[in-house]
C-alpha cells in the first residue's frame, strides 16, 4: 500500500528518545518538553508556545482562554475535521457554520457578510440576530495547508470584539507572502494559534498539539489550565478546575528531533506538488486543487479535484479502484453541519462546500513518499482505456 500521509523519521528521534528512557524523564515534566516549546516558539515567531497533549487539546484551551463562555456562539467552517467544531461544545457554545472558498477554507467574504447582516453590535458584544446569542469568537482554519484570507476577517472581527483564534493544526511551515500578513506564520496572527502533532501531520510527536500567543499572560494560563491548575503544587491545592492536557516528555523528545528536519520535509512536500502539477496536467478531467498565491504553502496534502462529466469516473470510482491497486487516497471529511451533532446548528449560505467535497481526493502525500511510488500513483489516474 502506498499511504496516504505517515511519519517519517529519519533524525535524532531515537538518541533522543532514548536520553529520556535512560534518564527516567518520560512524563510531563523534562528539558525536552522545555526545549520543544521554545524551538516552536523560534520558528514560528510567536513570543510563547505551551505544548498541549494534542491539537484538540490546544483548541479547548484557546477557547477558554478567549472566554467563550457557555450559550456563545463561535463561527466556524463547515468544511474541516470535526475536532474544530466539537471544541465548541466542550466549552458549552454552540457552533454557526460558514461555507468555504476555492481554497477549502472559511469564506470570508461570506463570513464578513453573515457578520454585517445578521448580527447586531452594542455594548462592545456582537450577539446573533436570529438566536439573539453572544458571537465571542471566530476559529479559521488553514485547511491541507492553505492559509485563510485573515486580513478581512480581522479586521471584521476587531470592529465587533469577537476573538479570533487559528487552527493551523494541518499548516505548520506556511507562511504569508504578500499583504499586510507578509513573513507571518499561521497560527500567530489571531490572539491564540493552535498546531498538531498528530502522526498524519508533517512532523509527529504521535500525538500532541500546542498553543500559540504572543500575550505573556495568555500563555502563562495555558501552562497552568493544561497542568491541572495547580496553586500549590506541593500541597495539591487548585483554585480552578485543571486538565491533565500536558505532553510528556518522550513526545517532546521526538517532536524536537522532527523539527529539526522541517525545512527539509518541506522541500521534499513542495517537490512531490511539482511533480503532481507536471502529471496530472496532462489528464482530461483533473486538476490539483489551487494553493492560494498570497503564501508560500507547506503542501501539507495535496488535493485532486475531478469533473467526472470529462473524466468518465466519479470521485468514488476512483478511489475504489486507486485502493484495488495499492493507492490509499480519502476523500476531506464530510462537512459538520450536516453531521448527526449538528444538524440543527445555523449554516449561513453553504453551497460551494457541497461542491468541492463531492469532487475532491486526497492523494498520497508523506515526506517518504518515493518518486517511483508518485509515478505510479499519477500513472493510475490515467483513466480506463
Amino acid at each position: 500500500m502506498i499511504p496516504l500521509s505517515v511519519p517519517e523519521i529519519r533524525g535524532n528521534e531515537w538518541a533522543y528518545i532514548k536520553e529520556c528512557l535512560d534518564t527516567g524523564w518520560v512524563s510531563s515534566t523534562g528539558k525536552f518538553v522545555d526545549r520543544f516549546e521554545q524551538e516552536m516558539a523560534r520558528y514560528t515567531r510567536a513570543k510563547h508556545a505551551v505544548a498541549c497533549a494534542s491539537g484538540t487539546a490546544a483548541l479547548h484551551t484557546a477557547l477558554m482562554l478567549a472566554g467563550v463562555r457557555p450559550g456563545d456562539e463561535v463561527v466556524v467552517p463547515t468544511l474541516t475535521f470535526i475536532a474544530s467544531i466539537n471544541v465548541v461544545r466542550y466549552v458549552g457554545a454552540e457552533p454557526v457554520f460558514v461555507d468555504c472558498d476555492e481554497y477549502y477554507n472559511i469564506d470570508e467574504e461570506k463570513t464578513c457578510e453573515f457578520l454585517s447582516r445578521e448580527t447586531t453590535f452594542s455594548n462592545n458584544q456582537t450577539h446573533n440576530k436570529r438566536t439573539g446569542r453572544r458571537i465571542s469568537a471566530i476559529l479559521p482554519v488553514h485547511i491541507v495547508g492553505n492559509a485563510v484570507r485573515l486580513e478581512p476577517l480581522l479586521s471584521a472581527c476587531r470592529e465587533r470584539n469577537i476573538r479570533v483564534i487559528e487552527d493551523a493544526a494541518e499548516s505548520l511551515g506556511t507562511v504569508y507572502s504578500a499583504g499586510r500578513l507578509q513573513g507571518r506564520h499561521t497560527g500567530t496572527i489571531g490572539e491564540l494559534g493552535c498546531l498538531s502533532f498528530n502522526g498524519n501531520k508533517t512532523i509527529t510527536t504521535g500525538g500532541g498539539g500546542m498553543v500559540l500567543t504572543n500575550d505573556a499572560a495568555l500563555a502563562a494560563r495555558a501552562k497552568y489550565l493544561t497542568t491541572q491548575a495547580k496553586d500549590d503544587e506541593e500541597r495539591f491545592v487548585h483554585h480552578e478546575v485543571g486538565y491533565n492536557y500536558r505532553l510528556t516528555n518522550v513526545q517532546a523528545a521526538l517532536g524536537v528531533a522532527q523539527l529539526e528536519r522541517l525545512p527539509e520535509y518541506l522541500e521534499v512536500k513542495k517537490t512531490h506538488r511539482r511533480e503532481y502539477l507536471t502529471g496530472i496536467s496532462e489528464i482530461r478531467g483533473l486538476r490539483l486543487a489551487p494553493v492560494p498565491d498570497y503564501a508560500d504553502n507547506n503542501c501539507w496534502l495535496n488535493v485532486l479535484e475531478l469533473d467526472a462529466s470529462v473524466y468518465g469516473e466519479d470521485r468514488d470510482q476512483l478511489m475504489a479502484r486507486l485502493s484495488k491497486s495499492g493507492i490509499q487516497t480519502r476523500t476531506l471529511w464530510h462537512l459538520n453541519h450536516v453531521q448527526r451533532p449538528y444538524r440543527e446548528c445555523q449554516a449561513y449560505r453553504i453551497e460551494r462546500a457541497s461542491e468541492l467535497w463531492a469532487r475532491s481526493l486526497c492523494l498520497p502525500s508523506s515526506v517518504g513518499l518515493t518518486r517511483d511510488q508518485q509515478k505510479q500513483v499519477i500513472q493510475m489516474l490515467h483513466p480506463v482505456a
